[in-house]
């Protein structure tokens, strides 16, 4: 079974949106570089952030998100974001209908069923659960091995934060890898046991 890695952009105060649901400029580190990132040509990042973000990538098996991330990207349009080959959606509400069944996309009741179908998926690669309500219970659940972000410098004030409701203390350890790439500071914790 592959490690479960917590994921997300994030601003300096802590949040993945405003308080519209809206990411502003957290993602424009994306954007800020010359390396493409995928074959879309579209992302482009410094070529530090493309070291470390394109062989993270490349080893996720499947990514659990929020029925309320699929429903705000209309599903990415039944493509996985960032070529990953399975999104797990954790939700209480059927597949949208009319949704194709051939679309690598399966929806999961409750955070602990979702966990199990994209470990499943994934084998020995990654399993990412998306930053926010989803990847906090995740975290409080003890499932998370690894915290990455990628810190972008604003400060939002309120909105959605980055670990969701949890109310509990997680120690990590210090952060083991530090990279500063354009409009981006990358982190990675690893989860104390």
């Amino acid at each position: 079974m592959g490690k479960v890695v917590m994921y997300g952009s994030v601003s300096v105060d802590g949040f993945i949106a405003d308080e519209y649901d809206q990411p502003g400029p957290l993602f424009d580190w994306l954007l800020s570089g010359d390396v493409p990132l995928d074959e879309s040509g579209v992302l482009k990042v410094s070529q530090k952030s493309y070291d470390y973000t394109r062989p993270y990538w490349d080893q996720i098996g499947a990514t659990v998100s929020g029925r309320h991330v699929f429903d705000m990207t209309d599903g990415w349009d039944g493509k996985p974001p960032g070529g990953v080959d399975h999104v797990v959606v954790v939700t209480h509400r059927p597949k949208p209908e009319g949704w194709d069944p051939e679309a690598p996309f399966h929806f999961v009741d409750g955070v602990e069923a979702a966990m199990a179908e994209a470990q499943l998926l994934a084998g020995d690669r990654i399993v990412e659960v998306a930053a926010g309500d989803v990847g906090g219970q995740v975290l409080a659940s003890g499932l998370v091995d690894e915290v990455r972000m990628d810190v972008v410098p604003v400060v939002f004030g309120s909105g959605k934060r980055y670990f969701g409701s949890v109310d509990a203390q997680q120690l990590l350890e210090n952060p083991d890898v530090v990279i500063q790439g354009n409009r981006v500071l990358h982190l990675r914790y690893r989860v104390r046991r």
